[in-house]
């Protein structure tokens, strides 16, 4: 979907045309800049972070470091994504109806407060057809300035490093669902289960993984240079994981 005319158009001129936006924000590298660019080029912005069972704490707390760090309001809208028969079900479009479902409850939201234009952090490198969600944010009329401004997401952690942006270098975080295969029912000891591995991991430093799970199965997929790391605190990661899952094993094509 194309909102404005041409690929010409900069970010900075995104704004002069649409100076007053709501911004979906998860506190992630995309969004964080879009919400910087809104705060610095447009003339009114107010940033929406939606709360369920599927965001680790640590999301919100990173996008109330950043909202505040910039300035910027933030409301936080309390939903329950695993209400949704379509969303717990698990089916392999999933997304979609939890894209639907958030970006709806934002738009709401956004109106009360009102705005009427909503903008999500979509970058240009995000392929569109891996991306179910993609169809909901067409549908409700969700613009995307940086992928129709051209920004990748090399280009926007280097603009964000530039403007002193701590999301600058975050690791792309995917939301906890994505850890539960296609088909298999979310639950909310799964997630909690998900949450707590991942939390234990990154207090000891790791970084850019995933806690795959499977029918209470873990699966560990980390980059190669970490596997030496994780084999030396093979016991105590073990012990720890194995409070939450059956069984725990290392996927040997590193992440």
């Amino acid at each position: 979907m194309r909102f404005f005319g041409g690929d010409d158009l900069n970010i900075e001129e995104f704004f002069a045309r649409y100076p007053k936006t709501a911004v979906a924000f998860s506190g992630g590298v995309d969004s964080a800049y879009l919400l910087y660019a809104a705060k610095r080029w447009g003339k009114s912005v107010r940033a929406y972070y939606v709360k369920s069972e599927f965001q680790p704490e640590f999301e919100l707390r990173d996008a109330r470091r950043l909202a505040e760090e910039l300035g910027a309001g933030m409301r936080v809208i309390e939903t329950e994504a695993l209400s949704v028969s379509h969303i717990r079900e698990n089916p392999a479009d999933r997304c979609y109806y939890c894209k639907k479902a958030i970006f709806s409850a934002i738009a709401r939201a956004a109106r009360e407060d009102g705005y009427d234009v909503l903008l999500d952090g979509t970058n240009a490198s995000d392929d569109a057809k891996d991306r179910p969600g993609m169809r909901a944010l067409a549908e409700l009329s969700v613009l995307s300035p940086l992928r129709e401004c051209g920004l990748t997401k090399e280009q926007i952690r280097q603009r964000s490093k530039e403007a002193g942006l701590f999301t600058w270098d975050k690791p792309a975080y995917a939301c906890l669902a994505t850890r539960i295969p296609a088909g298999e029912e979310i639950t909310p000891d799964k997630l909690a289960a998900t949450e707590s591995a991942e939390e234990y991991l990154f207090s000891l430093g790791f970084t850019d993984f995933r806690v795959r799970s499977q029918n209470g199965h873990a699966r560990l997929q980390i980059p190669g240079s970490q596997f030496p790391q994780l084999l030396a605190q093979r016991k105590e990661i073990l012990k720890k994981l194995k409070a939450y899952y059956k069984t725990v094993s290392l996927d040997l094509e590193e992440r």
